[in-house]
């Protein structure tokens, strides 16, 4: 097996002095109607992110174990670590990145570990550490496809750990927008905010990894508008800094869901499956419904 450098480890510095240096910038006049960072909110999302480091020499083991066994298997073809095999990978990983992101947006099974990274109700570096404590034992079937094809484990994870280092500079406000050329093609602050936007016409758009050519060729892209100030969070926020409660809350209100109440069999399936906002008695309301609202609220003005 090829020996790649464990790149999030080696990256830690880098993002100690880019927070440091990115809390220095939004302090600047220019950026006094950014929320920037708030003490208690950003120590919870590096809290969550050093829970997700921990936790991931525990996931990665059970994900190395699925890739190879897909790979040694089931592969179809052989594809050599080669510098062509890896731009290959890079928009293969980059698929399967864009279509974990919008299924956790669109399913509450994926969702209930996803909801981690959008709970916080600030906008910065800190909050690209937010990350989950539960995703990495199950996300990665959304990848199995990749060694089934023939590349190989080790590549494979490698290109998914320089997906999420590049992710992680987009979690700014301290950076507006970028020249026309890159905003169309990757993924930048500014497509980024949107997705954590709480307002009803960011809701679920913008799920790109490095590439924002998916959500444009898939139908989920919105730009950021001057108009539209983004507020972050979620619909309805946790409001803890806990970060037992942030990793698992969603957990137990969809496991509450699903098993308590009188429902069908079919109702209490479909909590774990159904977008988050469903309900069985059509009361809940879906973040389409609430973008349509929007709308059709602002035709009328």
């Amino acid at each position: 097996m090829p020996e790649f450098p464990n790149l999030i480890h080696f990256a830690i510095p880098f993002f100690v002095f880019s927070m440091l240096l990115e809390l220095y910038v939004t302090t600047r006049e220019k950026y006094k109607e950014t929320k920037g960072y708030e003490t208690k909110d950003a120590f919870a999302s590096i809290a969550m992110g050093l829970g997700n480091v921990f936790l991931g020499f525990a996931s990665k083991v059970l994900v190395l174990l699925a890739l190879s066994w897909v790979y040694e298997n089931f592969r179809l073809f052989t594809i050599p670590v080669a510098w062509w095999s890896f731009v290959l990978l890079f928009f293969a990983d980059d698929l399967a990145y864009y279509w974990f992101h919008r299924i956790s947006h669109e399913c509450r099974l994926f969702w209930a570990s996803h909801v981690v990274h959008h709970s916080s109700e600030h906008y910065n570096l800190s909050t690209a550490l937010r990350q989950t404590w539960s995703g990495g034992f199950y996300s990665f079937i959304f990848w199995l496809w990749l060694p089934l094809l023939g590349f190989h484990p080790a590549m494979i994870l490698l290109q998914m750990s320089i997906s999420l280092l590049y992710q992680f500079w987009i979690h700014t406000e301290a950076i507006n927008k970028l020249p026309r050329w890159f905003e169309a093609v990757f993924n930048t602050p500014s497509h980024h905010r949107v997705h954590h936007g709480s307002n009803p016409i960011y809701l679920d758009r913008n799920h790109a990894g490095i590439l924002i050519i998916w959500d444009k060729l898939f139908g989920t892209f919105q730009p950021e508008l001057e108009d539209e100030k983004v507020k972050y969070g979620l619909v309805n926020n946790i409001n803890t800094y806990n970060p037992v409660k942030i990793a698992f809350i969603e957990w137990w209100n969809m496991l509450k869901d699903t098993f308590t109440g009188k429902k069908s069999l079919k109702d209490r399936f479909q909590y774990l499956i159904k977008p988050p906002g469903w309900k069985h008695d059509g009361t809940g309301k879906l973040s389409d419904d609430l973008r349509q609202e929007w709308l059709n609220s602002n035709k009328q003005k």
